[in-house]
Order: structure tokens, then C-alpha cells, then sequence
């Protein structure tokens, strides 16, 4: 049986609060993948870690890696944390501050009562792995904030978890070192092949780390998907909203003709797309448009149809790009442009394999 991290209708409530923190989550993380927990502040993402972890006892649920049960509501199971078999990393390293890099990573070890030879091997191993071995002797305060984080990450891989979780690691490096991070903690996940689940609300971090993603908003699972298939094919009008910069238009279905269909927007203007998704859809049903900024292009003669002329709202370069709001007149529309400098109009095409179509939120 293959250790893959399953996770079965989980559910917590906090003592006198009315709602549920998160509400039958289900998803599976396969052996060896990096899934991260994507979502804004109080979506439940780190309700659900704790859960994991065991450091929160679930309403309900059931939590096991392979056939190794962890937690089982309806039996009455709750494993403690440190009978869980996990790696853990929080916010803060929660390094010891009197005790060298060797004894910090050590420090687990020596509970499992690991000695000697072996002890010094697995540490020096695990310090290697994050390439700080030749700083072994050195006390936290003589580290980085980003070397901090490696001895942090060398502690919780040490004493070869099942599971590797990690609650918002990277949020106390400054941007560049942030960048740098990602890298080398999925590096480090990809080397020793531990199944990981990494918590965050930063986009750019969950892309650029993960093998699945789940957003989550208000406690509840929206989608759990590869890093592609989330932003080509957001299932919801949040998750397209939350995931890259997105503009949304109101609308009314006009035509369906199979997968083609045309919506017409307040103005009157026409457009074509080709929907992708499993919906069902009604001419003349109510329907919100959503379209990525980067895929708006500036429209030449060759273009047929799906074209809106705006006026421009306001204009930011941003050193690679320029950054355009624009109003349609049936709503307005974030652009982004390489070498196109301000102008008070914009004629702009939209693709129509690019544009996104929801039922209206009431």
C-alpha cells in the first residue's frame, strides 16, 4: 500500500463558536507530493495542519498515512503529536537559543535516544542536506534568518518523518531571500522524498513549490488541483479571483452552439468563447465573465470579433510591464502591457479560449 497522506470528511468546530473553522475536508496528498494549503487569513488552512499534526482534536474526521490511522473521530483515536511520526516547521524556527546547530538538530534524536556514532551521522547528514554542515558549531544568533530556517528544516527531517508539515516556513525572510527559499525547501522535499504538506497564503509561493494546491475560503475545500490545471481551469469564481490578477465582467449567455457559446455584455458588445468546463449552461442565464490579465491583447486588424474599445482609468510601470485598469463600459478590465505606454484608449481583444465563465454569485 502505497503512504499517501488521506484525509476523510474533516471537520472542526471551536467551543462556542457558531461555525465550523473548517467543514468536511477530503482529499488524498499521494507519497512522496508537496501539497500546499492555499487561502486568505481564517480560510482554516492551519486549523486543518494542526489537525495533522494533533495538535487540534477534529469534530470529526478520519487522518492516516497508508493504513497507519492517526486520527479517527468515530473510534475514539486520537494520536498525540509525538507518537504521529512528523516533521514540523512553524512560522517562528523555535530554535534553541543556548544550544549549537548540532544539538538543535540533535536534540530530537537524542529523545529517540539515538547515541553515539549514528546520532552524529544522521545530524551531519541532515545538516548537509541543507548546506550547513561547516556551521554545525555555531549558536542561532550567529545565523541568518534564511540559515535559521534550514537548521529548522534539517531538525524536522532528521528523525525521517512519514509526514513533513510546514505552517508559513518562509514569512519572516525579507522578498529575496523568500525567492531563494522556495527553491531550496523544494529541493530539499524532492530529495528526500518525504510527503509534505506546506501552508500558505502567498500564490506565487504555492506555485512555485507545489505538485497540488488546495484552496480553501471560509473552511471549506474549493479545489484541490496540479499548479496547471488550477489556473487554466479554476472551478469557482473565487478561485479564479484569488489565483493571478483576474478582471470579471457581468453578462447574459446569448448563444450555445456545443462547447461555443456567445455572451452578451452590458454595453451590447458580443463575445466568443469556448467554455472547458463540465457546467451547464442556459441562453439568456445570468453569467459572470472572468479573463486573466495577461491574456488581454491589444487588438490589431486581423482580429474578428471579441473586441471592447475603453477608456483608460490609470497607468503603473512596473519595470517589465505596464500595468493597465481600463472601463469597458460594461465593467472594468486589468491589462498588462509590455511596450504600450499610456494612452487615454485602448482597443483590446479577448481571446476566446481565454475567457472564463461562471454562474453569477447572488
Amino acid at each position: 500500500m502505497e503512504n499517501n497522506l488521506i484525509i476523510q470528511n474533516l471537520t472542526k468546530q471551536f467551543a462556542g463558536v457558531s461555525s465550523v473553522a473548517i467543514s468536511n475536508i477530503n482529499l488524498t496528498v499521494k507519497e512522496g507530493q508537496l501539497a500546499t494549503l492555499l487561502g486568505p487569513s481564517g480560510c482554516g488552512k492551519s486549523t486543518t495542519l494542526n489537525c495533522i499534526a494533533g495538535l487540534e482534536e477534529p469534530t470529526e474526521g478520519v487522518i492516516r498515512v497508508g493504513d497507519f490511522t492517526m486520527t479517527n473521530t468515530a473510534k475514539g483515536l486520537l494520536l498525540p503529536p509525538e507518537q504521529r511520526q512528523l516533521g514540523m516547521v512553524f512560522q517562528s524556527y523555535a530554535l534553541w537559543p543556548h544550544m549549537k546547530v548540532f544539538d538543535n538538530v540533535a536534540f530530537s534524536l537524542k529523545l529517540q535516544k539515538v547515541k553515539g556514532d549514528e546520532l552524529k551521522k544522521r545530524v551531519m547528514d541532515s545538516l548537509d542536506l541543507v548546506g550547513l554542515a561547516d556551521l554545525a558549531d555555531r549558536y542561532p544568533f550567529q545565523l541568518s534568518g534564511g540559515q535559521q530556517q534550514r537548521v529548522a528544516l534539517a531538525r524536522a527531517v532528521v528523525t525521517r518523518p512519514r509526514l513533513l508539515l510546514l505552517d508559513e516556513p518562509l514569512s519572516n525572510l525579507d522578498a529575496k531571500i523568500r525567492e531563494q527559499a522556495r527553491v531550496w525547501v523544494r529541493e530539499l522535499q524532492q530529495r528526500v522524498g518525504i510527503t509534505t504538506v506546506y501552508v500558505t497564503h502567498d500564490q506565487s509561493e504555492a506555485f512555485a513549490m507545489s505538485d497540488m494546491i488546495a484552496v480553501m475560503n471560509k473552511g471549506e475545500l474549493l479545489q484541490f488541483a496540479p499548479p496547471e490545471e488550477m489556473y487554466s481551469h479554476p472551478a469557482t469564481q473565487f478561485v479564479a479571483e484569488f489565483i493571478g490578477a483576474t478582471s470579471f465582467l457581468k453578462g447574459v449567455i446569448a448563444s450555445m452552439d456545443g462547447s461555443r457559446l456567445t455572451v452578451r455584455v452590458a454595453n451590447g458588445d458580443i463575445l466568443k468563447l469556448t467554455d472547458r468546463s463540465s457546467k451547464s449552461w442556459n441562453v439568456n442565464q445570468n453569467v459572470t465573465i472572468a479573463i486573466r490579465s495577461e491574456r488581454v491583447e491589444m487588438a490589431g486588424a486581423q482580429r474578428d470579433g471579441n473586441i471592447l474599445n475603453a477608456g483608460v482609468k490609470s497607468s503603473t510601470y512596473l519595470g517589465s510591464k505596464w500595468q493597465h485598469v481600463v472601463d469597458t463600459g460594461s465593467g472594468s478590465l486589468k491589462v498588462e502591457t509590455v511596450d504600450t505606454a499610456p494612452s487615454e484608449r485602448m482597443s483590446l481583444y479577448l481571446p476566446p479560449d481565454s475567457i472564463l465563465l461562471f454562474p453569477e454569485e447572488k
